[in-house]
């Protein structure tokens, strides 16, 4: 039996390359997802899709009361997603997409899942380039997190952690669709848009970094938006 692995999977570009690579390096693969009252429930069926394409061994989806509490324009839908904004001002504090400790919590349901399977990894897709506002994305919070797998589990303290692996932290969503582009990550299957609606609305923050991503690596996005490139803001 080959080494077991937990990838967080959300759906989009990065979680999806990050399942590919874990797969091509021969894990065992099991894929964890939740649905935590997000506006973009959508990406849950993205999720979905991927994990079947990639034939993991399972794939659960947890639900969570995140979007009942709210603090998130992901899940408080009285609060505007920003729209029509340049990479550059994406980075200029935390935004206002941002949710609570949200990271923190995934990767507290994955540990937990990884120390019953006595996996040796959990992969997150986080990335510091793109997103660097967000506190839970970045290298130092998440040499944290690793402490926490060593400390707080009975396989950390008996010598053998899991180790917590985040491989595209500092590669630009260019490079991280080139990476996905050699593995084989099926784009049309992905899901980025912040909307969730039935076509991604190609205006959002998400949606913005995605085609930016696409247009600087050379490679077509096979996903339909709402608002072509070159459409007035409206």
């Amino acid at each position: 039996m080959n080494q077991r692995v937990v990838v967080l999977l959300s759906g989009g570009l990065d979680s999806a390359t990050v399942l590919y690579q874990a797969k091509a390096a021969g894990y065992d693969c099991y894929a964890l997802s939740f649905d935590y009252g997000q506006r973009h429930r959508r990406e849950l069926q993205a999720a979905q899709a991927i994990a079947q394409r990639a034939g993991v061994i399972q794939h659960e989806i947890v639900p969570l009361v995140l979007g009942r509490w709210g603090g998130s324009a992901l899940t408080q839908r009285d609060l505007d997603l920003p729209r029509h904004r340049l990479p550059a001002e994406m980075n200029q504090g935390i935004p206002i997409t941002y949710v609570p400790a949200r990271n923190t919590i995934f990767l507290s349901f994955a540990l937990a899942w990884a120390e019953v399977l006595g996996a040796v990894r959990v992969y997150i897709g986080a990335n510091a380039l793109d997103y660097s506002g967000y506190p839970d994305c970045r290298e130092d919070y998440l040499a944290a997190m690793q402490q926490v797998y060593t400390l707080g589990t009975k396989q950390g303290r008996e010598g053998q952690p899991i180790l917590l692996t985040a491989p595209l932290l500092h590669l630009h969503k260019a490079d991280i669709i080139r990476l996905g582009q050699t593995l084989g990550v099926p784009w049309e299957l992905t899901w980025s848009c912040y909307r969730g609606e039935e076509i991604a609305c190609g205006v959002c923050d998400s949606c913005i970094l995605r085609r930016a991503g696409f247009r600087e690596a050379g490679i077509t996005d096979p996903l339909p938006y709402a608002v072509t490139e070159g459409t007035p803001h409206v």
